[in-house]
């Protein structure tokens, strides 16, 4: 009998590694959605009237509320009140109802609509159709960032003392995916409907709602795994008041200089690469003079290295550790690429050098994150490790939302690449510095972000 009550389910291989596959498909059409777009910029600027400007508008509308309005803040007190389920079926409803305003608000119906003509007299230089797409982004990408930070608390439940590392960089993998095939399958869907942008977005925004399908199956296994641990004495169904998540313990968080050195890093690494893809696309179809469906294939190849070696990285991780040195390496290869991308890509305009490039970019999106997320629970108690996850979120939107935007405004100044790919590199510049410096600290204090995750 005591043996059946220690065996819980997340210790049999099979349903710890199925609850994961759950949940990352369920990142995995996030991650579709929200790069739907990025493969039909000069499409969606013709049949809709939109510049660079604009589009950079659109694509930091995703992170709006989430930093104006503290959103993620919110989400990360609410994840660590009502747990993983309740948010993690929160964030897929918000990604659901905020996709499908933005399918409205980019169909040939919505243009001939009242309210289009009504959005469209203010604010005449930013059109109707793409105040509606992002208001509906705004909404989405609430639940997207509640739904990544979720998905983490829920992997770091799940593998405690176990393949941690591994199954986050698998995660992330999957999710990566996302961004593969939808530099593929966007393109394709447009031109199946006639250089359609509203059918790449309701296929898209369809997947949404098998993800959250998926959420649901995984709501019922962790709710048996809680009744299994609850049995072994190793959850209780009340909280003691040591344990119960108080809003003054942000404060730990917020006094933590690993934590803001974990956090800065953080903004500085993905301002330099979720901004880009944005933009990449429309960038390699100016410098090497590509079509829009031929270079979005040609990006597509982006994530490739990341898929398959991010897990590898998480497996080094969890048996040798150094996750700190990784940081580092990932910070140096983005700076380099983005400074190749700036000069050496226009002197010699080569789609192999080009692939080159791109590919290289995506070994350095396996370091960082493979070696960033693991890292948080070392230096973050666990009853708050959802609100710290989500304040590293928000100080991350933080960047993601004001990036595109200044590369839209400098695209439309300058109307070259050279500028905007220079801004890039200087961000890789800093995440270098920063994770310089989290090491040093690392080594002073003893987090254990040098030491192997999987306890022997």
């Amino acid at each position: 009998m005591t043996q059946t009550l220690t065996k819980k389910l997340n210790d049999s291989f099979a349903a710890r590694w199925g609850a994961l596959i759950l949940i990352a498909s369920m990142m995995f059409f996030a991650y579709m959605f929200v790069d739907v777009m990025s493969p039909l910029k000069s499409l969606i600027e013709s049949a809709r009237g939109w510049d660079s400007a604009t589009f950079g508008t659109y694509a930091a509308s995703e992170y709006f509320l989430n930093v104006f309005v503290f959103f993620l803040i919110f989400a990360g007190i609410i994840l660590d009140k009502m747990g993983i389920r309740f948010t993690g079926l929160l964030s897929a409803s918000l990604m659901v109802v905020g996709a499908s305003i933005k399918f409205v608000g980019i169909t040939d119906w919505f243009q001939t609509t009242a309210l289009c003509g009504w959005l469209d007299s203010w604010w005449s230089s930013f059109p109707g159709s793409a105040k509606m797409a992002s208001l509906g982004f705004m909404i989405f990408g609430c639940g997207a960032e509640m739904a990544g930070t979720t998905v983490s608390k829920a992997i770091a439940k799940w593998f405690q003392g176990k393949e941690m590392a591994l199954a986050m960089g698998i995660e992330m993998a999957i999710a990566r995916l996302g961004v593969f095939a939808v530099m593929w399958i966007a393109p394709m869907i447009s031109n199946a409907f006639d250089k359609s942008v509203v059918a790449p977005v309701a296929f898209c925004t369809a997947l949404l709602l098998i993800g959250m399908l998926c959420y649901t199956v995984f709501v019922f296994m962790d709710r048996k795994l809680d009744r299994q641990l609850i049995a072994a004495g190793e959850l209780k169904e009340e909280k003691s008041a040591d344990e119960e998540f108080r809003i003054r313990d942000l404060g730990a968080i917020f006094s933590s200089k690993m934590f803001w050195l974990v956090a800065l890093l953080c903004v500085l690494y993905y301002s330099g690469i979720f901004p880009f893809q944005r933009y990449a696309p429309n960038y390699l179809e100016v410098t090497l003079g590509l079509d829009a469906e031929a270079a979005a294939r040609l990006f597509s190849c982006f994530p490739v290295l990341a898929m398959i070696l991010t897990p590898f990285l998480g497996a080094l991780l969890d048996f040798r550790g150094k996750g700190a040195t990784m940081l580092m390496v990932g910070a140096v290869i983005m700076t380099a690429c983005h400074l190749s991308f700036a000069f050496l890509l226009p002197l010699f305009p080569s789609s192999w050098l080009a692939l080159a490039l791109v590919v290289t970019l995506g070994v350095s999106f396996s370091l960082v994150p493979a070696a960033l997320w693991p890292s948080v629970p070392k230096i973050i108690d666990q009853k708050i490790l959802g609100s710290a996850y989500c304040v590293i979120f928000w100080i991350q939107n933080i960047g993601l939302c004001l990036v595109p935007l200044l590369i839209g405004k400098v695209l439309d100044a300058t109307g070259g690449y050279l500028l905007p790919m220079m801004i890039f590199s200087s961000f890789g510049v800093l995440a270098f510095i920063f994770s310089l410096y989290l090491k040093i600290e690392d080594k002073k204090k003893g987090y254990g972000l040098e030491l192997p995750n999987i306890r022997k």
